[in-house]
């Protein structure tokens, strides 16, 4: 009986010896199959990387319409291997996708349909030397306009900005400190009360600011319309 436990006993410990063996070959096998695969789809990656086209980025527009000087933006990004894509701001609506912007040979191309306005799609073309790009807009109405634009910078924070004191844009007597959009202005003050009695000209700030908050008070009758632009560019709409 002892000498039979005995060797039951080395008998187990040898089975346990051969799957601790086993063990180790299989995830040692397990390990360098890993390993290679994880190359090959590293290797894959790599290869399939777009290499960075020349149009892509952001870049602020000018467009030249009648002598006035409009802004506009583009951006242009790659989707997947070898499709670039972007977004675009004209003179007034809000950021449209572009399906595919076509560059090649430094002539960089694109249409994008109607968004508030009728007619037929808006087509751009241009054509990039170094930083610069210049080029034509056609609007959906037909009409040609210049445009230049250069690449956007970035405008990284330096620090978290520190608040001073509140001003008021407004006195409650005049449009001291403010100039209309156009020629005339039909903007008046009530009782402390900025009024707008029908459409017209907006007003803008003599002054510039770069970070700031903002507080405003709007009254407005039933269907009525209004709103504020930042930057000159971006509508706060009421």
């Amino acid at each position: 009986m002892i000498d039979l436990l005995g060797k039951l006993n080395i008998y187990e410990r040898d089975i346990k010896t051969l799957f601790t063996m086993r063990q180790v070959v299989s995830f040692l096998f397990f390990s360098l199959l890993l390993v290679s695969l994880t190359s090959l789809v590293s290797n894959g990656h790599t290869n399939l990387a777009p290499a960075k086209s020349p149009i892509e980025g952001r870049w602020d527009i000018t467009i030249d319409m009648l002598g006035k000087e409009t802004p506009s933006w583009l951006e242009v990004t790659h989707s997947g291997t070898h499709i670039l894509v972007g977004q675009f701001v004209g003179p007034g609506g809000s950021a449209r996708p572009i399906s595919q912007v076509n560059f090649e040979n430094g002539k960089v191309s694109f249409w994008i349909p109607p968004q508030w306005e009728t007619g037929s799609n808006l087509s751009f073309d241009g054509n990039l030397q170094g930083d610069n790009l210049n080029g034509v807009i056609t609007f959906p109405d037909g009409k040609n306009y210049n445009f230049k634009a250069v690449r956007a910078p970035v405008l990284a924070p330096k620090a978290n900005p520190v608040w001073g004191k509140p001003i008021s844009l407004l006195n409650g007597a005049d449009l001291q400190g403010w100039h209309p959009s156009g020629q005339t202005n039909q903007w008046t003050f009530e009782n402390g009360i900025l009024k707008s009695p029908k459409p017209g000209s907006n007003i803008i700030t003599d002054a510039t600011f770069t970070d700031f908050k903002l507080h405003v008070e709007f009254r407005y009758p039933a269907n009525g319309n209004s709103g504020v632009y930042l930057r000159g560019r971006y509508e706060v709409q009421i």
